[in-house]
């Protein structure tokens, strides 16, 4: 009897060690680029905010349909003051390192991200002042009355104050001027995962935070996550099939089709809230990358409605992108308030009409330039570029395509000036309100707007316009303004604006990982199938 019990007690403890090394699941996931930085204040760029959000958080976050949800911030509201917001703070909340969050992390991580340096401070220029109530609670004023201020705040990720002023890094990273800090490559957040090693470009290790406050509320499944960044298509792929990767975020379409038949694998597919475009050095006098003496070709809105008219966004759609992407013709997806079915109409392919404006534009021969383009960014991007460059080619503009990848590709947006005359950009909307298009894209780069402005285009009217829309509460009167600003900007055709992207992921069967909206995938939530 008594050694049937002591087998009993072996066979039992076998079981539940057995049973903890079920539970332990490391998930290697990849993608096609690597997050620029971990400062999470430095580039508002969406694999950057997807490896944050595994280790960071904001005060609200976005599940993978749009939806808010609490984070940080368990309610939030307006108070008697329209003017003035106010955020309960979770309790309980420590950092990777065990330092308590609380109200001076927020005010902290709020006005760190409204420095000169920071990519994010184009979403809090309605911001006048943060203020801490109590220790658990921030009150946010605004220049006017904000309605849209939570929209905001689904990618500005909270910092221990402590943590920076102890590793000097209070100041964000300038990332157009390759600066580094401690923050460029260490992390302490409230997030799920702790960061246990960075190298750039090549791997990133993630380990789960079993402190975590939401650990009840989510699965929390993953032990360990590896992020291996892997440009070539084809290598990323062989690494799915091999089982050497768990979970491809952004599957080539050429291969979503043989992918589906293979049982051991599962693919996840939907639209992105994100639009694939080109833009046009519209400002300066003369291009430093054309054949022009002394002129700008793309100062002409001939030139630009021409080269919208030769790009064939139907053969694009068909042949490059194998029906993965919904052609358009304006520069937002459907997600976001704004969109109307008349503004996303794309003008019918007419070379002969292009022809004659450029000609009736002076270039009768056409004209020749350069287009730079990412290649680890964009679903098929250098493909479509490649697409592309051939369409124009066909009405006479001759471009040379310069493809790289995409940490060199923003630093030329970025830059002040810019250090590129034609580019393509794709742009996601974490606010579902077009304002945040405006204010990036078509702002003048001034102050705390315009960052992504590589236009040089500046209109005084359409900046006042802009500026009103972060204070008007009256949302008819709001959305009447938005709908003049699309209208004449559409106009002008400063974009050409080339499909709204759609996403397909790969995983492994025992996964189900849904396709983002925002595509940032929170590993939190994900489960694993038991058998």
């Amino acid at each position: 009897m008594k050694m049937t019990i002591r087998g009993l007690l072996a066979v039992l403890a076998t079981t539940t060690m057995l049973a903890g090394v079920a539970e332990a699941r490391t998930l290697k996931w990849a993608r096609s680029g690597d997050s620029l930085t971990l400062d999470p204040h430095a580039q508002n760029e969406g694999p950057t905010h997807t490896l944050a959000h595994q280790i960071y958080e904001p005060l609200i976050i976005r599940d993978h349909t749009g939806k808010q949800l609490p984070a940080l911030a368990t309610s939030w509201g307006v108070t008697s003051d329209p003017a003035i917001w106010e955020f309960k703070l979770r309790t309980g909340v420590k950092f990777h390192d065990g330092a308590d969050f609380d109200a001076d992390d927020v005010v902290f991580s709020l006005e760190r991200a409204m420095q000169p340096t920071s990519d994010m401070k184009g979403l809090l220029t309605s911001i006048e002042s943060v203020t801490k109530v109590d220790s658990h609670t921030v009150r946010i004023k605004t220049k006017g009355p904000n309605p849209l201020l939570p929209n905001n705040l689904g990618d500005l990720f909270m910092m221990d104050k402590g943590w920076a002023e102890k590793n000097n890094a209070t100041k964000v990273q300038d990332f157009k001027n390759r600066e580094e800090n401690f923050a460029v490559r260490n992390a302490n957040g409230t997030g799920p995962f702790l960061l246990v090693s960075r190298e750039p470009d090549v791997k990133t290790v993630l380990k789960r935070n079993d402190n975590y406050w939401g650990k009840a509320e989510v699965p929390l499944e993953v032990t360990e996550v590896i992020y291996t960044p892997i440009k070539a298509d084809a290598t990323r792929i062989a690494a799915l099939l091999s089982g050497e990767i768990d979970f491809v975020q952004d599957l080539p379409v050429q291969d979503i089709e043989r992918l589906r038949q293979d049982r051991k694998l599962r693919v996840n597919s939907g639209p992105e809230n994100r639009t694939i475009f080109f833009g046009f050095n519209v400002g300066d006098a003369d291009l430093k990358s054309d054949n022009v003496e002394g002129k700008n070709p793309f100062a002409d809105k001939r030139v630009r409605q021409a080269m919208n008219m030769a790009l064939n966004r139907a053969a694009i759609q068909r042949v490059v992108m194998r029906g993965e992407s919904v052609p358009t013709g304006v520069i937002m997806p459907p997600f976001v308030n704004g969109w109307t079915k008349e503004l996303d109409a794309a003008p019918a392919v007419d070379l002969a009409a292009a022809r004659k404006l450029l000609a009736d534009a002076g270039y009768p021969n056409g004209f020749s330039t350069t287009l730079h383009c990412p290649n680890d960014r964009y679903v098929n991007d250098e493909a479509i570029c490649q697409a592309a460059v051939g369409m124009w080619g066909a009405i006479g503009v001759k471009v040379n395509l310069v493809s790289q990848s995409k940490s060199i590709h923003f630093t030329l947006i970025q830059k002040q000036p810019p250090e590129t005359d034609f580019f393509m950009l794709g742009w996601g909307v974490p606010t579902f309100d077009s304002d945040y298009v405006f204010s990036f894209l078509y702002h003048t780069r001034a102050g705390s707007r315009g960052s992504w402005n590589a236009l040089r285009y500046s209109n005084a009217e359409i900046d006042s316009k802009i500026q009103t829309l972060s204070s008007e509460t009256d949302i008819a009167k709001r959305n009447a303004t938005i709908a003049d600003i699309w209208g004449r900007l559409k106009e002008e055709a400063l974009y050409i604006p080339l499909h709204h992207q759609t996403l397909a992921y790969g995983m492994k069967s025992d996964l189900d990982i849904p396709v983002d909206v925002s595509n940032q995938p929170k590993l939190k939530f994900v489960s694993f199938k038991r058998s």
